[in-house]
């Protein structure tokens, strides 16, 4: 008998407890299978293994990744980290947030420990003394953007799909989004947080979110290549990327999807509120800027003015200010409700029509907006 079954048949307080054991076996179980851990030669390799579920990130992997990464990050004899995934379809997809929100509705500790530690291991892999190397082939959103772009190398291939879609799932483009999104070029960064952009091939190199494009069959001779290596360092491992980069001749003369309306973006989203980006993209009234209209209206008008705060703060704020901030974000959202109800509304009944709460952004008041950063009692340490 399926658990749906069991939980729809079952009382509500026994339903509530066998909700919370199922989710603490799929927290707290072995992640032997799902993610690979190998030392070839000086080189600590991760292999995310969960190809069927498009490699997404679970609990039970980020505890199993954060202690050898640890480990590795204080081994003489590990000069450098690689991180890549099995299936080919997918590098990591995202986080299982149905778990958390899952968890979240019970009260379960899942909703508050997959972030911290989520997030804990984020810093651990911005903080690496050594090399790391991530072959972000496939689709990358979320959680695989929290295992890769910190890194020092991001090796992405035509097959890479990336994209931060937070903002329709009623949470924000969190896992040091906050950090590496308002350094991108312009208002770039911002506009990926907002709409959800998706950016494919070539254009995550033109972005400035992958550090190097290479064709996906040519990943395992350049693995062979930086395992060769008898003592990584970033000097060494950058010059071996190079040189496959600049061999690389797919899709070279492919210029950046977002190129004509590069200068749309810094002047359109640079308003110093949600409200102002909408106002100057009907004022603008081209084709182009009324459908990024359309598309910021579906999204939740509490992720976006919590998403533009978050992300006019990281600007400034150190890497590690950045992972505390959202997690005290992380946890708003756990507390609030447009959460649960764009992860029903896009990943449980898949209607696409979630109904947010407060459905617009006047009814976002700034005591909502700094609710979600407000210092907690239990805050993130790292």
């Amino acid at each position: 008998m399926s658990l749906q079954i069991v939980l729809t048949r079952a009382a509500p307080a026994r339903r509530s407890r066998l909700l919370l054991r199922h989710l603490r076996a799929m927290s707290s179980g072995t992640a032997a299978d799902e993610v690979i851990l190998e030392k070839n030669k000086n080189a600590g390799v991760i292999t995310l293994n969960r190809p069927k579920a498009l490699n997404a990130l679970n609990l039970s992997m980020i505890r199993t990744i954060y202690p050898k990464l640890q480990e590795w990050n204080s081994d003489p004899g590990t000069s450098m980290v690689i991180i890549k995934a099995a299936g080919g379809k997918a590098f990591c997809a995202g986080g299982d947030i149905k778990a958390v929100t899952d968890a979240g509705k019970v009260g379960d500790s899942l909703a508050v420990n997959f972030f911290r530690e989520e997030y804990i291991l984020n810093h651990a892999i911005g903080t690496l003394k050594k090399p790391y190397v991530a072959f972000i082939h496939g689709i990358t959103m979320g959680g695989g953007v929290g295992l890769s772009v910190h890194g020092k190398f991001r090796v992405a291939t035509e097959k890479t799909l990336f994209a931060m879609p937070e903002t329709a799932i009623g949470l924000f483009p969190d896992v040091g989004g906050g950090y590496f999104l308002p350094r991108l070029p312009g208002k770039l960064g911002l506009y990926l947080a907002l709409t959800g952009y998706r950016l494919k091939g070539r254009d995550v190199h033109h972005a400035g979110v992958a550090t190097h494009f290479i064709e996906s069959e040519k990943l395992p001779q350049l693995e062979e290549e930086l395992v060769g290596l008898s003592a990584a360092d970033d000097n060494s491992v950058g010059q071996i990327l190079d040189r496959h980069h600049s061999q690389c001749k797919l899709d070279a003369d492919k210029p950046f999807s977002l190129i004509d309306h590069r200068g749309d973006i810094d002047r359109l989203f640079g308003g110093e509120s949600v409200e102002q980006i909408l106002l100057d993209l009907e004022k603008e009234g081209s084709e182009w800027s009324l459908q990024q209209l359309e598309t910021l209206k579906k999204m939740s008008p509490t992720s976006m003015k919590i998403t533009h705060r978050q992300l006019v703060k990281g600007k400034t704020a150190s890497f590690s200010d950045v992972f505390l901030m959202e997690y005290r974000m992380s946890q708003g959202c756990i507390r609030g409700h447009d959460f649960y109800e764009g992860v029903r509304a896009v990943l449980v009944d898949k209607d696409h029509t979630p109904k947010w709460k407060p459905d617009t952004l006047k009814g976002v008041t700034l005591d909502m907006v700094d609710e979600h950063f407000k210092p907690l009692p239990n805050d993130l340490k790292l």
